[in-house]
């Protein structure tokens, strides 16, 4: 595809785009201390699941726990965040790609 027209494709891509969660969510089923507990039978029912979204913040680490009702409210905007890294990896990438065309250099580690 040409280049410009990729651009254009990924310039569309990321205007669709809606919210969007920066962070990680994820799903954790804990074992607890009480002795006899269902989490210790063979086989373990662990306790859970509690879905925790975590994020840096001000260079530290947040991190949240959300219900399953939130976790189903909220997955687009953890899939639209997804999305949107892929798409600026995607872009950074044909942008490394026409700079070295048009400076005419054979790879980004070695440019004349």
């Amino acid at each position: 595809m040409d280049p410009e027209q990729e651009r254009r494709r990924l310039a569309g891509r990321l205007a669709a785009i809606d919210f969007a969660l920066p962070g990680s969510l994820g799903r954790r089923d804990n074992v607890c201390g009480k002795p006899g507990c269902r989490c210790k039978a063979d086989p373990p029912h662990l306790h859970g699941p509690y879905y925790l979204w975590t994020r840096k913040v001000d260079g530290k680490t947040v991190t949240r726990m959300l219900s399953e009702d939130q976790v189903v409210r909220y997955q687009p905007w953890f899939d639209n965040a997804a999305a949107l890294r892929d798409i600026v990896r995607k872009l950074q990438a044909l942008s490394v790609s026409a700079l070295e065309q048009a400076e005419g250099w054979r790879d980004s580690a070695s440019p004349r």
